[in-house]
């Protein structure tokens, strides 16, 4: 009950940490709501299977699962049988998904799933997508379409598939998406069976089904049902749901980070500012147990009353997420909000325990108050930094330090995350030792100003002298806030020089034939392109070990160096992950579930240009039929062709301009939004802090009105306080960053082999610096004005 009148008597102190609190849980509740409603779901060419029998997973080389080996025709002949014969089974289809594109005029179709939009006329049972009009594709030469296309029965329609432009008859459309061939043909394309479709015979039970089925495999695959069969999914679905569920993991990590740091400096001021409180405390009785006991009960219930209203505005939010990334492009097609209990209790139990670990340090120095501290002033602790504090401080410091060191030497994949786990450890460190030189800092900025015989700047000093730790903590946010912006649009500008110029060097005096609203290059392409780098992708399962298979890309090249028969060339670390040397065999399985023993004939430095795992680009064509080629390099002797439609050509720089502009949408929203949500809500924080700060001064204000001063001089104090506050913050929160961004261009500049300095974005900064000043000036003066009415009155 104490715990309680205490959060009801003194709500304003309370107010900043419970607004912080339920900011964080807020977005927190956001994207915890919207990962979970972005699970995979089946698909609706499935919604007519009773369950799916699928091959093995094989591991990648860091041992996670990933593609599924495919079974070859002669292993799956007896599977099929065995899954035909299980009781209640109605048919068994081979689902086959390859290339297949409609060309009308000299334009492919818009379609974002051309990759698998090919199929054999047996998978319209699968859904089951119903025959409109026409007739089942019996020929090689026949197709029936989704009556959407608008081709009409008997038809001519060209189609490019992998080998180029084809002419097919329609014969049929119908009520789904997808091109239908006959069986023969689609297994042309995609000889290897990936997934098996149980169709069930009507009032059969799919569990009965599943069972049967797991029975009939006998441990050759899995088979899943139900929700199960969402498994399977399209690759540009699968593709959006990646970078979407890494822009929201991306905005929960920071604002998680952002709610610790903002909630623990403000419970460390609301508490600091209590110390007479809890010295008559400890005066009349109070243990030391009993003051820690009662500061950590006061945080949880801040805690659960913000966690509530988090998850409540939360809730309310997650549609306008919704909408920001479906305009981004980075969410499955329509995706349908579910709210379930686990991102509630998860983020409210974050919401909670932040509080509580953010009261703990401000519990455990509240508890070391001496009752004698009763008749003191509450700031009269506030100089100076305890030991704990410094070992913590400079332990932060140096890890920081070693972090920005790693982010100039760690791979191109981690040195984003590198460089924001830096800054926000370099942050933190900050935020400990501000005490040290706060009051150094004060001394040096009020110096010009005294000169003039005000009394303002002295006060300014002063105020920041004796209560360093005070001002430490109104520092603190601004600290992350301008470190941030400072960060992500540093990130931002740095990458958008550096990625450019090195892509462009590479490729310098080439010219690039690229996919136009196609998923990749023809072998029509390739052919009008014969001299060139043209590298064939396939996935491949490579058996360095008896018992393992490692999944990993397999490149099939027309380079004569590396274009050997019966012959692999390894990148340096590739080969040593599969523990193979020059002059070993390998078995390595194909698309198609054939196997080939292959040859490691050389071991070469790693080199992305040519490839980790490099066999001859027939051997690939042979195994894999629906594989599409890579961007065609043309050297400058030679003359590029984009006649094929569907294909554009490049020089060196549009080409890497537009290579990165393919992904520099997504990666500035990234920024600007994770630019709003670390600013915003440090700018919030700010305003919280200075209002208790003001608050928490009113009897300084009234002693110094009592002596003759103004309103006005006491609001101009308040300001210049409060500017001081953010001048400090803003230059801590720029120099925190410059390491960070140092290492990262250090980085990019070996990386891109050209040279990369470090790039900052100015505008980003001043609206960080200037949003944060005037929100922290406008609580202070609003706070302080209302006080000195209210003693007025």
């Amino acid at each position: 009950m104490l715990i309680l009148a205490n959060v009801r008597e003194r709500w304003s102190g309370f107010l900043g940490a419970f607004i912080a609190v339920l900011v964080g849980v807020a977005l927190i509740t956001t994207t915890l709501v919207i990962y979970d409603s972005s699970r995979p779901t089946v698909q609706p060419r499935y919604a007519g299977t009773a369950a799916l029998a699928l091959p093995e997973q094989a591991l990648d080389a860091d041992g996670s699962p990933e593609d599924r080996i495919p079974w070859s025709k002669a292993e799956a002949e007896p599977l099929l049988a065995g899954l035909d014969a299980v009781p209640g089974v109605a048919g068994v289809v081979v689902d086959r998904s390859f290339y297949a594109q409609a060309i009308v005029g000299d334009k492919p179709v818009t379609d974002e799933g051309a990759l698998e939009s090919g199929h054999g006329w047996d998978s319209t049972r699968m859904a089951p997508y119903k025959l409109v009009s026409g007739k089942a594709p019996s020929g090689d030469r026949e197709v029936v379409v989704d009556r959407a296309l608008g081709a009409a029965v008997d038809s001519e329609l060209t189609v490019n598939i992998t080998a180029g432009r084809e002419r097919f008859t329609v014969v049929g459309t119908v009520d789904g998406p997808g091109y239908y061939f006959s069986e023969a043909f689609a297994a042309k394309q995609q000889p290897g069976v990936r997934a098996i479709a149980l169709i069930a015979d009507k009032g059969a039970s799919a569990g009965a089904i599943a069972s049967g089925a797991k029975k009939a495999l006998g441990g050759k695959g899995t088979v899943v049902s139900g929700d199960g069969r969402s498994a399977l999914q399209p690759e540009y679905i699968e593709h959006k749901r990646f970078l979407g569920v890494q822009l929201i993991s991306a905005m929960a990590i920071l604002g998680l980070f952002t709610t610790v740091f903002v909630v623990a400096s403000m419970l460390v001021l609301a508490t600091g500012m209590r110390r007479r409180e809890i010295g008559l405390l400890r005066t009349i009785g109070a243990g030391p147990d009993q003051v820690r006991r009662m500061i950590l009960g006061e945080a949880a219930v801040v805690g659960v009353l913000g966690s509530i209203a988090g998850c409540l505005a939360g809730i309310a939010a997650t549609p306008l997420l919704r909408g920001i990334l479906k305009g981004l492009d980075v969410t499955p097609p329509n995706l349908e909000i579910t709210v379930s209990a686990w991102p509630l209790l998860a983020a409210s139990a974050i919401g909670i325990g932040v509080s509580v670990i953010g009261a703990w340090a401000a519990g455990r120095k509240a508890a070391q108050v001496a009752p004698i501290e009763a008749l003191l002033d509450s700031r009269s602790a506030n100089q100076g930094m305890g030991r704990g504090r410094w070992i913590a401080g400079l332990a932060v410091l140096g890890t920081g330090v070693v972090l920005a060191i790693g982010t100039a030497t760690t791979g191109a994949d981690n040195r984003i995350n590198m460089a924001i786990f830096a800054t926000m450890t370099l942050i933190v460190a900050a935020a400990l030792l501000t005490p040290v030189f706060v009051g150094h800092i004060g001394r040096a900025l009020t110096a010009p100003f005294q000169r003039n015989g005000s009394a303002g700047p002295v006060l300014i000093r002063a105020e920041m002298v004796a209560n360093s730790r005070r001002a430490a903590s109104l520092v603190a946010p601004v600290i992350a806030a301008v470190g941030f912006a400072v960060l992500l649009s540093g990130i931002v500008e740095t990458m958008r020089v550096a990625y450019p110029a090195g892509e462009a060097l590479k490729v310098a005096g080439q010219t690039i034939v690229t996919p136009a609203g196609t998923p990749g290059n023809t072998d029509e392409v390739v052919a009008a392109n014969p001299v060139g780098k043209a590298s064939l992708p396939t996935r491949a399962f490579v058996s360095a070990a008896a018992d393992k298979q490692t999944v990993l890309d397999v490149l099939g090249t027309r380079d004569q160096r590396w274009s050997k028969p019966g012959e692999a060339v390894l990148g340096e670390r590739t080969a040593k992950e599969l523990g193979l040397k020059q002059g070993q065999s390998v078995p390595v399985r194909f698309a198609d579930g054939a196997t080939v023993t292959l040859r490691v004939g050389e071991v070469l430095p790693d080199d992305p240009a040519r490839g980790d795992f490099v066999v001859p680009r027939d051997l690939v064509r042979a195994h894999d039929p629906s594989a599409l080629t890579d961007d065609i390099f043309v050297p400058a002797e030679a003359k590029a062709s984009d006649a094929v439609p569907g294909t554009a050509l490049h020089d060196a720089a549009a080409y890497a301009l537009a290579d990165y502009n393919t992904d520099s949408k997504l990666t500035d929203s990234l920024a600007n939004m994770l630019i709003v949500i670390a600013v915003g809500y440090s700018v919030i924080a700010v305003a919280n802090s200075m209002a208790m700060a003001a608050h928490g001064r009113r009897r300084d204000f009234a002693v110094m009105k009592s002596a003759g001063g103004t309103v006005r001089q006491l609001l101009l104090l308040s300001v210049g306080e409060t500017a001081m506050v953010v001048i400090v913050g803003a230059a801590l929160g720029i120099l925190v960053t410059l390491p960070p961004l140092a290492g990262m261009a250090s980085g990019l500049s070996q990386a891109t082999s050209s040279d990369v300095s470090l790039h900052l974005n100015t505008g980003a900064i001043t609206w960080a610096v200037i949003g944060t000043l005037l929100a922290a000036i406008a609580a202070g003066v609003t706070v302080t004005w209302q006080t000195m009415r209210r003693k007025t009155a």
